[in-house]
């Protein structure tokens, strides 16, 4: 099983990559949790997906941290790596989206691998059920794959708004629809969403996404699909808009390619959307740390 991390945007948000904001004491990244957990519940290769010109800082920042524990790769997420017959608009140098960087590890991925953020914290369980749902004989169907949803309670924080993909699901688990919503914040006994198309009530206690997911390597001909369907639509400003892998799922759903049973973890979700929030997570890392869960 592979761990593919999306991280080619870490050098532009922690203004570069030597300057990567330890949490705990020792030094520790995020990343360094992510990492054990998944070797804990039994993935043996973990893909890094970056930025080429990153490669050096990343490898000696990060990479070097994992090579005697896992199988390490990286892959390069590249503005002009698209489609046959696609042109990158003129003046655009902002990547194109978490889908698109998923597809920078087509060719270096092919076994059931989870896709994670880089600077997300997402708890032990996540690892351990998607490591389940892979080592099930169903997930060697083409198509079969899954989601690792949080509690969204468990995911707010107290500086501001957040944006998240509300989950329905059917009886049985299937993912049925995301439904995204931005400026959630809580709301009394639960969450509420205002946006230009109106206000949301959310209950508390919703599934939400959090961009952890488990694929079969049949994913990346369906992206790349959605992808150039994605650039020959017309967009409000093609300098800025991106093509992002819940949007890539959820199209891949609705042309019936697809089915993702959806897992949901009581596990903390831990992020630093807001500067202030990085002493709680620090904080909240240091109490695992504490109480035996982790090593520092």
């Amino acid at each position: 099983m592979t761990l593919c991390i999306l991280a080619a945007g870490m050098g532009s948000r922690y203004g570069g990559l030597k300057q990567i904001d330890p949490i705990t004491d020792s030094g520790k990244f995020i990343i360094d949790f992510s990492v054990a957990d998944a070797i804990k519940s039994g993935f043996d290769k973990v893909v890094f997906v970056i930025k080429e010109e990153n490669l050096k800082d990343f490898r000696e920042t990060v990479g070097k941290r994992f090579e005697d524990k896992i199988k390490v790769e990286y892959a390069f997420q590249k503005l002009d790596d698209l489609p046959a017959g696609a042109k990158i608009p003129e003046g655009r140098t902002k990547p194109w989206g978490t889908a698109h960087a998923l597809l920078a590890a087509r060719n270096i991925i092919n076994e059931p691998f989870a896709v994670i953020n880089a600077d997300d914290f997402y708890g032990a369980s996540a690892y351990r059920l998607l490591a389940e749902h892979f080592n099930a004989k169903c997930t060697r169907k083409k198509g079969d794959y899954c989601m690792v949803g949080y509690v969204l309670e468990n995911t707010l924080t107290e500086n501001g708004t957040v944006s998240r993909g509300v989950c329905l699901s059917d009886e049985a688990g299937k993912l049925l629809e995301v439904n995204e919503r931005t400026k959630i914040e809580r709301y009394g006994d639960s969450a509420r969403s205002v946006e230009a198309s109106g206000e949301y009530i959310i209950p508390l206690d919703a599934t939400v996404s959090m961009n952890c997911w488990g694929f079969t390597p049949d994913i990346f001909d369906g992206v790349m699909a959605g992808f150039k369907k994605f650039l020959s639509e017309p967009h409000d400003d093609m300098m800025k808009c991106e093509y992002y892998l819940p949007f890539a799922v959820t199209e891949l759903m609705a042309e019936g390619k697809c089915d993702v049973r959806v897992y949901r973890s009581e596990d903390s979700w831990y992020g630093v959307t807001y500067a202030a929030d990085k002493e709680k997570v620090k904080a909240s890392i240091k109490k695992l740390i504490d109480s035996g869960v982790y090593e520092d």
